[in-house]
């Protein structure tokens, strides 16, 4: 069995390195013709272009994985099952689940390695993806995040340093502004909050400290109108996707401390564990469905197994959806459809005929 189990695995990683590589490398470049008009008023160059697309990759590639993983499985056993290879095992004594076993933990290493990804590597891909938009698109990077404060600078070129920014009240807490003079610091302003109100910022329980003289004034309000308008920042806020999961939930309890909570990040930080759970369902799904399928022809197979997947899709992006909305719970909305989804796997795969 053992010899058996190195001939499918290897076919197995084969078909799926081929065709979730190849579909991610399709999907860049798509992505890429699709914002081609964007970028050429600034000449970019070729390897620019490329980059861009390269850098796309790892998202597609974790959104195409779950597809790719029903569709070789599927495609797998489906080929054993024509040849009369699962008959032959059958017949000489040995059982489907001995077969199955490795591929359930392949599954789940797959799993672990979407996780994986979507954690180290495409966080980063994705936020120098946006910066090399911007570049390409003729504007430039205003804002730098460090330490998990927002720095930028005003008007008139003083860094200003932002705690917190909650776009969707224009509102930044724990805001700091470096007034410089000719050759030192001039003035230190800080603020406890700073509400954008009729076109212009307006600071409140403000401390400012002037450095030539030690003397620090407390206001309970000051207009400043050196800082640009909230655009800039939801235009280069960081994106969830651009963010880890410890970076998302520290974000996100950030917000919940400012007496915010954003529906939205709360169901992106429950769908960033439950997304790529759904490889080692596909995983159940692929072998339960080969092994009661009469199918002879790989291109049926793999339709079956495209038609599924994006059953999924669209069920688990309505899902998020209503999430966002605030119809359902964030929790319910990230894990309904994988739960679902997975226990109907799970059940299949249990009743698997021997």
């Amino acid at each position: 069995m053992k010899i058996v189990h190195r001939l499918y695995l290897s076919d197995f990683f084969k078909i799926l390195l081929l065709i979730a590589c190849g579909l991610s490398l399709i999907a860049s470049l798509i992505d890429l013709i699709g914002n081609i008009d964007e970028f050429l008023p600034s000449k970019p160059s070729i390897g620019a272009l490329i980059l861009y697309a390269v850098l796309a990759f790892p998202k597609f590639f974790l959104y195409l994985l779950p597809m790719s993983v029903l569709i070789c499985s599927l495609f797998t056993f489906s080929q054993a099952m024509r040849r009369k290879e699962i008959i032959a095992i059958k017949a000489a004594g040995g059982r489907l689940r001995d077969l199955y076993w490795p591929f359930v933990i392949c599954g789940v290493l797959i799993s672990l390695a979407a996780f994986f990804i979507s954690e180290a590597v495409a966080p980063d891909f994705a936020s120098r993806a946006t910066e090399l938009r911007t570049k390409l698109t003729g504007g430039a990077k205003k804002t730098i995040f460090s330490a998990g404060a927002l720095w930028i600078k005003d008007m008139k070129g003083n860094p200003v340093r932002i705690e917190l920014y909650i776009p969707e009240r224009k509102v930044a807490r724990g805001i700091s502004i470096f007034v410089q003079g000719e050759t030192f610091l001039k003035q230190t302003i800080a603020a406890k909050k700073a509400v954008w109100d009729e076109g212009r910022w307006m600071l409140e329980q403000v401390t400012v400290l002037t450095t030539e003289t030690g003397k620090s004034d407390m206001l309970p309000r000051m207009e400043y109108r050196d800082l640009e308008s909230p655009d800039i920042f939801s235009r280069e806020m960081k994106t969830s996707e651009e963010m880890g999961l410890a970076e998302l939930y520290r974000y996100v309890q950030r917000l919940k401390a400012a007496g915010f909570n954003n529906i939205k990040l709360i169901v992106d930080l429950n769908a960033k564990v439950s997304f790529p759970l759904i490889n080692v369902f596909m995983m159940f799904l692929g072998i339960s469905l080969s092994a009661r399928s009469t199918m002879n022809s790989g291109l049926l197979t793999a339709g079956m197994g495209l038609l599924i997947s994006l059953l999924y899709w669209f069920g688990y992006t309505f899902s998020l959806s209503v999430g966002y909305a605030g119809i359902v719970p964030p929790f319910i909305a990230a894990w309904s459809v994988p739960f679902v989804f997975g226990s109907f796997a799970v059940y299949l795969y249990r009743t698997i005929p021997e």
